[in-house]
């Protein structure tokens, strides 16, 4: 789908030079002398390179659409992680590097969302929200009521949050994957 330069917007993913490109930030400039433009800030989706480009309202570049399909986690085998399309039942093999520093967060049975372009995969969006146990964190000190006050806890999957002082070891607790932090106590 061909879109005019000043009709980019941030999330779009475009075709350029060659590669798969997501605009990150964009800010229309329109200067006294000259045409407007579109200063747009993008991101390399393979890569991760950033680059800031010119686009004139004249020119046009190519929209791509991410086909996005849901897989459910099997397991982790070695520096491989392993999927199921769960209508064709067909397994995909993916590099963690795909899920990034996240990959902590992928537990067995988990549904994932898989966005790839021609069949090749790109990216791996996990739930925004995980429920996990606390191993470990430091005891409630009676009489700490202050409101903004935190403790470190260290949760199944080894990676640490800070949590409310009322929350104790062996409590499940609900953690953004996105953000890293404490959301609420798991029901």
């Amino acid at each position: 789908m061909k879109l005019n330069g000043n009709e980019i917007r941030p999330g779009n993913v475009i075709l350029h030079k060659d590669s798969l490109w997501v605009a990150v930030k964009v800010q229309s400039v329109k200067p006294g002398k000259g045409g407007a433009f579109a200063q747009v800030e993008l991101k390399d989706i393979v890569s991760g390179t950033k680059l800031n480009e010119r686009f004139r309202a004249a020119e046009t570049v190519e929209r791509v659409q991410l086909e996005q399909k849901e897989y459910q986690f099997l397991y982790a085998q070695g520096d491989d992680l392993v999927f199921m399309d769960m209508e064709s039942y067909e397994q995909l093999e993916l590099q963690a590097d795909f899920v990034g520093d996240r990959v902590a967060f992928l537990q067995d049975g988990m549904m994932v969302e898989v966005e790839s372009y021609e069949g090749k995969p790109l990216g791996v969006k996990l739930p925004q929200f995980v429920t996990l146990e606390v191993k470990e964190t430091e005891p409630v000190v009676k009489g700490q009521t202050a409101a903004n006050s935190f403790k470190p806890a260290i949760l199944e999957n080894g990676i640490k949050v800070m949590v409310p002082p009322f929350v104790g070891e062996g409590e499940k607790i609900v953690v953004d994957t996105t953000e890293v932090t404490y959301s609420k106590r798991a029901d």
